[in-house]
């Protein structure tokens, strides 16, 4: 059951969405999930990414709102979970603001985003490395398309390649929204505004959980897969990383899943 919470903030975010924290056991067996198996009481719950919806904003504001598209955009920010449904939504942030700082925010405000202790999301290099937030390894092959022709070499290449399939998660359910409500899509030209724009993403989110599970509709599933194969994806400029406890506790579970898990790859391959 999601609720939805009316919130007036700095920016007049205006609306935040939320769900179950995490996946069902049901749910986490049936991912194709390659992280949970190398840790002992640890759990890959999902992926946290941003995506830009298209607004209608007045000439002064609109430098605001003008970030790494040509068009005026609120920066939405979301978690999923493994069946692609919405546990976290953010919505309402100007187009110019980071995913770093926007995740920083929902961390802590009053409706917060909640990672439980021995959970974590998989985000990309533009969000800080966390003990509830795994990163990828820096200057390491990343994207699918890298390994199409070369197998990961190393631990930190194999982390990075099954990241990625995972986080992909994210990009899917995102792709999915937009195919499912048009209205929200890039493709559509703006007519209303922030707090319109706002309430309605929500109300999509909310219909989108929804019809996930009833009706996923395999061919906008398929549709959104094609897409993401001829796509680049785009990552906002890289987090520079802070060195404090939470973090030191991050790099310490992303090189324990790391070693382990290219331990298995190396002895499993041919």
């Amino acid at each position: 059951m999601n609720r939805v919470i009316l919130q007036k903030e700095e920016h007049e975010l205006g609306l935040l969405v939320v769900g179950r924290p995490w996946i069902s056991e049901k749910e986490q067996r049936g991912a194709p999930n390659h992280f949970n198996k190398f840790m002992k009481g640890l759990d890959c719950v999902g992926a946290i990414d941003g995506t830009h919806i298209r607004v209608k904003v007045s000439k002064d504001e609109a430098p605001r709102y003008r970030g790494r598209k040509d068009y005026t955009t609120q920066n939405v920010m979301a978690a999923c979970g493994f069946d692609m449904r919405f546990t976290y939504v953010l919505p309402g942030w100007e187009g110019t603001a980071s995913d770093s700082r926007i995740i920083k925010n929902a961390l802590v405000r009053a409706d917060k985003l909640i990672i439980p202790k021995g959970k974590f999301y998989l985000v990309d290099a533009g969000y800080m490395l966390r003990s509830g937030l795994l990163t990828p390894y820096r200057g390491v092959r990343y994207h699918l398309k890298e390994y199409s022709a070369r197998a990961p070499e190393d631990a930190q290449e194999l982390f990075n390649h099954r990241h990625v399939a995972l986080r992909n998660v994210i990009e899917r359910t995102f792709g999915v929204l937009k195919k499912r409500f048009p209205t929200i899509s890039e493709a559509t030209e703006p007519h209303y505004p922030v707090k319109t724009v706002t309430e309605i993403v929500l109300a999509c989110c909310i219909l989108h959980n929804y019809l996930m599970g009833v009706d996923p509709d395999e061919k906008i599933l398929v549709d959104v897969d094609q897409e993401l194969l001829t796509r680049t994806l785009e990552i906002e400029e890289i987090y520079r990383e802070r060195d404090d406890d939470d973090a030191r506790k991050g790099v310490a579970i992303r090189n324990n899943i790391a070693e382990l898990m290219w331990k298995d790859y190396d002895a499993n391959r041919p």
